[in-house]
């Protein structure tokens, strides 16, 4: 056997240890076994690499996962009632009978609802001619009998007959496409496994194009064109990409006269399109890819509207005219670069252009007319930290924008913005059950001063009874990386720690983008030291400032964030009271070094490339996996999904493994692994909740909460 149990007896005595458990709890030890991880800088002995097993099926491994959710559940069962009231009260902030705005496309009104009691979504139309809702796809149904199933993308043809959809039934993000006729509600013959989510419609409704994926990496290969009817195996390779660091995906312009083949780097990309009622023609690039050059394109009018970071690092806003694609030269000016906003979307109508902006690490909606007679005009707020951002807008030709607005203390709303008048309208805010009051709370935005005298953005959330005493818990988090902003959103379910008194904190670190290109670029690659020195800047902040007290700190982070957490965990581990990593990114150097490992490639501008040497000695300088030490840790709680395809369940089990064997102190080391889903956790939306609601019971329970 490769792990052996040691039987570790934490007393019940243990003076302000703040947590509870049984008298003896059996904490699974991995047993050490000799690996050398070959690079040409040399070798590293890495002890616990036995635990990756590609094909999730070695007893051994598989047994030992299953030993540390036992610890997990024995653990935990000693505060069961209090995750039992979390899951009910989070639950309960969710309307359960809820159904989205419906939009307009073509001859239906389309929109999705959420029946009582029922963890999936149901997709409907309306036809606006009138008649009864039409059930495209119930997800309850197509899940039934699957511990995971996810439908990820759906596009309706352009004859509005058919719905293609994407589903995943194991959480790994390997999708099979399906094909309905909506005029009968049987599923055609046409399946394609092994696919990214993607899809796109030629105008004939006959055609489908979608993105085959390596069956090893993962990564994005080949576009495929099938026809409806025709045998799978006789789709046409219609593109194929080379190079292994770019992702790629498929799609429709908004007026649907173009067919797009999108492939993306982390510093380049590419467009491809092709005329949708021409599906025997040649795709033509908008213009060549080139290294440090980024841009996004829609149609609209006759040309071609581009947000670029070509000479402009926050983006700009450029047009051709639909002949003169080719060549980037030949691109016009329309929004000029600024050093202060940046560009983060847009959507063209026939008549007006909207531009989604972030100033000073907020998110705001500009209206330009392409009249020139007529003036630009920002949507106006009513509060200083807010988010604002699109809906689904399908149709060009209307003069009515949807968009979204939320805040820490605003759920989610999404209104109407007349763009000749200016007038908007709100059509929904979600509906937060249970008596939420936002009056009852206060958000602040903070600017914290990081140890290189960088001023970094903090968005704050608490009860308005809370005391600015430094008496208060704190529980912060973050992500600072791949240039992801992570925005003051509503979020139900923290309510459950904020009314016990939490002050709740979004760190806006270098590594994101809220605050420009350049804010991505301090926090990337040989600078990625620099997201780990903000996030725990920002705490020392918080507790210099009062907001908390310095040792009743949690912190929480996911994926990229996970590392985040390990690289925190190593750094600074005397300041939190614990941290929670979901499916965490902790064994950086290992996972760079191997090509096989699904996604590797894509990353080495994110993080190094580790062949070169001075990426392979900076990023072994953090890789938490790597930096584990004997010395005093958090309280930790670690997932993963088992068939996780973008952080693989070997590192947090490598991670967990180490530190067991390091770690100087008696505070909980926890390991759950849900062996049925993959990076996003659990598919149905209660099933989340109570992930979640096991995340905030191990926390409160760490202050002496037990029920």
């Amino acid at each position: 056997m490769m792990y052996k149990y040691a039987i570790a007896l934490l007393s019940l005595s243990c003076i302000n240890c703040g947590w509870v458990t049984a008298a003896e709890l059996p904490v699974p030890l991995a047993v050490q076994q000799p690996y050398a991880v070959k690079s040409t800088h040399g070798e590293r002995q890495d002890p616990y690499y036995w635990l990756r097993d590609d094909s999730r099926t070695s007893p051994t491994v598989l047994d030992y996962l299953h030993q540390e959710n036992n610890y997990f559940a024995h653990y935990s069962a000693g505060y069961q009632a209090l995750t039992d009231k979390l899951t009910a009260e989070i639950i309960g902030r969710i309307k359960q009978d809820d159904s989205s705005v419906p939009y307009t496309k073509g001859d239906y009104s389309y929109y999705s609802r959420y029946e009582t009691g029922k963890e999936y979504p149901i997709y409907l139309r309306k036809a606006l001619a009138g008649g009864s809702e039409q059930v495209m796809l119930d997800i309850n149904e197509l899940a039934k009998g699957k511990s995971y199933y996810a439908v990820s993308n759906w596009q309706v043809s352009p004859d509005q007959n058919f719905i293609a959809y994407m589903e995943d039934d194991s959480g790994r993000r390997q999708y099979t496409l399906k094909v309905r006729d909506l005029r009968t509600g049987q599923d055609l013959s046409d399946v394609i496994a092994g696919l990214s989510a993607s899809i796109a419609w030629a105008k004939d409704s006959q055609t489908l194009y979608v993105v085959k994926n390596d069956p090893v990496t993962l990564l994005s290969t080949q576009v495929l064109q099938h026809k409806l009817g025709q045998a799978p195996a006789n789709a046409k390779l219609v593109y194929e990409e080379t190079d292994n660091s770019f992702y790629m995906g498929v799609g429709n312009t908004t007026d649907d006269n173009y067919v797009a083949i999108y492939t993306s780097s982390t510093v380049s990309s590419e467009i491809k399109v092709q005329d949708a009622s021409k599906p025997g023609s040649d795709f033509k690039s908008l213009a060549p890819r080139e290294r440090d050059v980024k841009y996004s394109a829609d149609h609209v009018n006759g040309r071609w509207i581009i947000q670029t970071d070509w000479q402009a690092p926050n983006y700009r806003i450029m047009s051709v005219a639909a002949d003169k694609i080719g060549d980037r030269n030949n691109w016009q000016p329309l929004i000029a670069h600024s050093d202060s906003v940046f560009i983060q979307d847009f959507v063209a109508f026939e008549n007006f252009l909207a531009i989604n902006e972030r100033s000073d690490g907020l998110r705001r909606i500009k209206v330009m007319p392409w009249n020139a007679a007529d003036k630009a005009f920002y949507v106006a707020s009513d509060e200083a930290a807010y988010v604002a951002g699109f809906e689904v807008n399908p149709q060009q030709n209307s003069n009515f924008l949807r968009y979204t607005y939320t805040s820490l203390t605003t759920p989610a709303s999404v209104y109407q913005l007349n763009m000749q008048t200016g007038e908007k309208l709100l059509l929904k805010q979600t509906e937060v059950p249970g008596g939420f009051d936002k009056n009852n709370y206060v958000t602040d935005r903070v600017w914290a001063t990081a140890r290189d005298g960088v001023k970094v953005p903090v968005s704050l959330l608490y009860k308005k009874d809370v005391k600015r005493d430094g008496t208060a818990p704190l529980y912060q988090y973050a992500y600072g990386s791949y240039g992801a902003s992570m925005d003051p959103s509503f979020r139900s379910s923290v309510l459950s720690l904020v009314d016990r008194g939490f002050v709740f904190a979004i760190a806006h670190i270098r590594g994101g983008q809220e605050m420009g290109r350049q804010w991505y670029e301090d926090g990337k690659l040989l600078n990625k030291i620099n997201t780990f020195n903000d996030y725990i800047d920002v705490t020392d902040y918080l507790v210099a400032k009062k907001y908390t007290a310095k040792d009743k700190v949690f912190g929480m982070g996911g994926s990229a964030g996970g590392l985040l957490m390990g690289a925190v965990a190593n750094m600074a581990p005397e300041k939190y009271r614990g941290l929670v990593a979901h499916v965490p990114f902790v064994d950086v150097v290992t996972t760079m070094l191997d090509e096989s490992i699904p996604l590797t490639t894509n990353e080495f501008d994110e993080w190094g490339n580790p062949k070169q040497k001075a990426y392979y000695d900076y990023m072994l300088s953090y890789s938490p996996y790597d930096q584990v030490s004997k010395q005093a840790y958090p309280a930790m709680l670690v997932t993963t999904g088992l068939h996780d395809s973008q952080v693989q369940y070997f590192e947090p089990a490598k991670w967990v493994a180490k530190l067991r064997t390091h770690k100087t102190d008696s505070n909980p080391l926890l390991f759950k692994t849900t062996m049925e889903a993959g990076h996003g956790g659990k598919s149905g939306r209660f099933a989340r909740q109570a992930q979640i609601a096991e995340e905030y019971a191990f926390i409160l329970n760490l202050l002496g909460q037990t029920e």
